[in-house]
């Protein structure tokens, strides 16, 4: 969708270079020489446009059908960590998963399962069913998270549940963990 976005916009530009008096009438550029009107049909016909005829900021600023609830929630900057705390909050964090899914590593059958730690980046290879990679992003106080089944998630230090939560969904890294390896591995585990 991004990209597809990405060159909507471009598009855009480009045809308003094009046709800066009227969007009928032939222009030359160089190395082209094109119709403004058959350009933007053509584009039409390859969805690269959408099907109304004011351009001007509907691609930039229109609506994504979004509801507040998908949308990210703003940061209050106020609530933000300072360096040393984030550090020490995540490394604890990082050092407590890695210790738990040591022990559950000898306790689950999965092929090929392996974690390694290095340069504050925690990965966790499950073979074949994914892995899984928690690192620190100090500039931003967050831990991010790769998933094999939900994808990417970044969370932010909760002082209120003393919990790394994902702001979009209010989901606590623990608990996505916890039922992601329960149902990816077949045992339960408790990392909190």
């Amino acid at each position: 969708m991004a990209s597809k976005l990405v060159l909507q916009r471009r598009l855009l530009r480009f045809l308003q270079l094009l046709a800066p008096s009227s969007s009928s009438s032939t222009h030359v550029v160089p190395f082209l020489s094109v119709k403004a009107s058959e350009c933007t049909s053509l584009c039409r016909k390859n969805s690269l446009l959408p099907s109304h005829s004011s351009y001007s900021r509907n691609l930039c600023s229109g609506s994504f059908n979004l509801d507040e609830s998908q949308a990210p929630l703003t940061v209050d900057y106020r609530s933000l960590l300072d360096e040393s705390e984030f550090h020490r909050l995540a490394d604890s964090t990082i050092h407590s998963v890695q210790e738990k899914l040591e022990d559950y590593g000898d306790l689950v059958e999965v092929d090929g399962f392996d974690i390694d730690y290095g340069n504050d980046v925690l990965t966790v290879k499950l073979g074949d069913r994914g892995t899984y990679v928690l690192n620190k992003q100090t500039p931003n106080r967050q831990l991010w998270l790769s998933s094999p089944l939900s994808g990417p998630s970044r969370f932010d230090w909760d002082r209120d549940t003393n919990a790394w939560i994902y702001r979009r969904n209010k989901a606590n890294l623990y608990r996505i963990l916890e039922g992601e390896l329960e149902q990816l591995c077949g045992k339960a585990i408790v990392l909190s």
